[in-house]
């Protein structure tokens, strides 16, 4: 490669990195946590499920009990299972009844306990395991500056990663064995920014492509809206299959009776392990009532299978049906793929476990490649004032990124003592305790500190939350394992687990740090 080339990667490879560090930094923090989602919500409620993506759900009698508190006739109800939970999500539309009162026009979402057919607002079921994974892409922020920004993030971070790859590409693989931990400082954060970029790259290869692409895909279609389809992007989200076929209402009195159970075991026999994840009711209690039953095949027999049956009701015939062996077509593969390998949902805790391991490392080559930049800004032929500069941006730097641990950590205890912590007073637990520590580690001017108390707190906060969660539910770690609640029991073991890691890592940079 030339010094022009060389040049040219370097300096694009540095600028990108350093820009985006430490929204990248958070986005991959949160997300490593947002592998756990479920099993944090789970915990927080103390309650545990099966883990499937099926949905666990008496229809009938659940629909009966809804349709005393929101009059169903003539409404489009949606039910799906967007997470491992108890809870199911309900989308009602409006009713299509024109003589209805307007109360019952008007649609409505919820979630829906299976066990109990409670009712929860979006706001009531609002836990921290969502607020981890919407900070991953930084929904917090209004819509839509959120999300493309996380969408450009990841962009940029691409970028990184290519330019990466072309300026080490001659000695990748001599590079990858390199580790001298005794060398001055700049190449012990070169050597650990190389090796540990390159056991993660197609960890974040794939996760800068797959964030891109989900959060500034609106941007990246709108030319094909504009040109295409001329503007109708109804048009275009039916030809990608993103809407359900559209069944006229008659405005009379469904005749015979149904069972909606019935057709969803009937729709889930026609293929062997097949998973129904969602039931679409169009025109409930309409003479024209039709149900849509979809669902896709286990992970471990067909990576991406999804099918679905259409049953008209008044004469119980099926009217479609896609099969989800032979007919995947190629969109049905893309969309699904993306999906699949961005949220890691196919593996089981094996894969979430290695893709927490894997997103943790890709923050410390994030956190290293911020070290190489101000180590090689240190100079002593630069003024005095650069040099405090550099080092001020790198101090508020690690200070936002680091203190993410601790007030984590502090997060899970205050969600379980004052369960059920409702969203704003989650926000202020979590970004009022972040801004504090970050303007204290700020103002303390020590980076060595700031590493150090964040990984003893945090490890300390670690060790507390089964404490925590033992003395407040009675539910200690042994008792979920006996009682067969794996998902509380996953959550406690492993912040044991992590809180020692953390720990020994503390007391092994503090040990080097009284030897040198």
């Amino acid at each position: 490669m030339n010094n022009r080339n060389y040049n040219i990667y370097f300096h694009t490879h540095t600028v990108s990195g350093i820009v985006i560090s430490v929204v990248l930094f958070v986005i991959f923090f949160a997300g490593s946590f947002s592998f756990f989602r479920d099993d944090i919500n789970n915990w927080e409620r103390n309650e545990s499920t099966a883990i499937t993506k099926e949905i666990q759900l008496d229809y009938d009698k659940a629909l009966k009990k809804l349709d005393k508190e929101y009059v169903l006739h003539g409404r489009n109800i949606t039910i799906s299972k967007p997470s491992n939970e108890r809870r199911v999500a309900v989308y009602m539309e409006g009713t299509k009844d024109t003589l209805a009162p307007a109360k019952q026009k008007e649609g409505s979402f919820f979630y829906l306990d299976t066990k109990t057919f409670k009712t929860f607002t979006y706001e009531q079921s609002y836990s921290l395991g969502e607020f981890l994974y919407r900070l991953h892409f930084l929904a917090q922020i209004p819509y839509p500056v959120g999300y493309y920004l996380s969408g450009f993030v990841a962009l940029f971070f691409l970028f990184a990663i290519v330019t990466g790859v072309l300026l080490h590409w001659k000695k990748i693989v001599s590079n990858f064995y390199i580790f001298r931990p005794k060398e001055k400082l700049k190449t012990l954060w070169t050597d650990a920014h190389t090796a540990l970029g390159m056991i993660g790259l197609p960890f974040q290869f794939v996760y800068a492509v797959t964030g891109a692409f989900f959060m500034i895909k609106l941007l990246i279609v709108a030319p094909a809206v504009m040109t295409l389809y001329k503007g109708d992007q109804d048009k275009l989200y039916k030809e990608l299959e993103y809407t359900d076929p559209d069944y006229k209402f008659d405005n009379k009195k469904l005749a015979v009776p149904f069972n909606i159970d019935q057709l969803v075991a009937k729709a889930k026999s026609n293929w062997k392990d097949f998973e129904i994840t969602r039931v679409f009711i169009q025109n409930y209690g309409d003479a024209n009532m039709h149900v849509l039953v979809e669902g896709e095949m286990l992970s471990s027999k067909k990576f991406t299978g999804i099918g679905k049956v259409v049953y008209r009701i008044a004469d119980g015939k099926e009217i479609a049906k896609k099969n989800p062996v032979t007919q995947n077509n190629y969109l049905d593969v893309v969309k699904n793929v993306l999906y699949k390998i961005h949220f890691g949902d196919y593996g089981g805790y094996a894969l979430r476990i290695i893709s927490f391991v894997l997103g943790i490392i890709t923050c410390f080559v994030i956190i290293s490649g911020v070290m190489i930049w101000l180590v090689a800004r240190q100079k002593n032929n630069l003024p005095d004032k650069k040099r405090r500069f550099n080092a001020a941006v790198v101090r508020i730097y690690l200070a936002i990124c680091l203190s993410m641990y601790p007030i984590t950590a502090l997060a899970f205890i205050g969600s379980k003592i004052f369960y059920p912590l409702s969203q704003s007073n989650l926000f202020s637990l979590y970004f009022g305790g972040w801004l504090l520590l970050t303007l204290f580690f700020i103002l303390k001017k020590n980076d060595a500190f700031t590493n150090r108390f964040c990984l003893i707190s945090g490890s300390i906060l670690g060790f507390l939350i089964p404490i925590t969660n033992g003395i407040v539910s009675g539910n200690w770690f042994w008792n979920s394992f006996m009682q067969n609640h794996i998902q509380v029991f996953f959550i406690d073991v492993f912040w044991i687990i992590l809180a020692s890691l953390t720990l020994y890592i503390s007391f092994t940079l503090k040990s080097k740090k009284a030897v040198s």
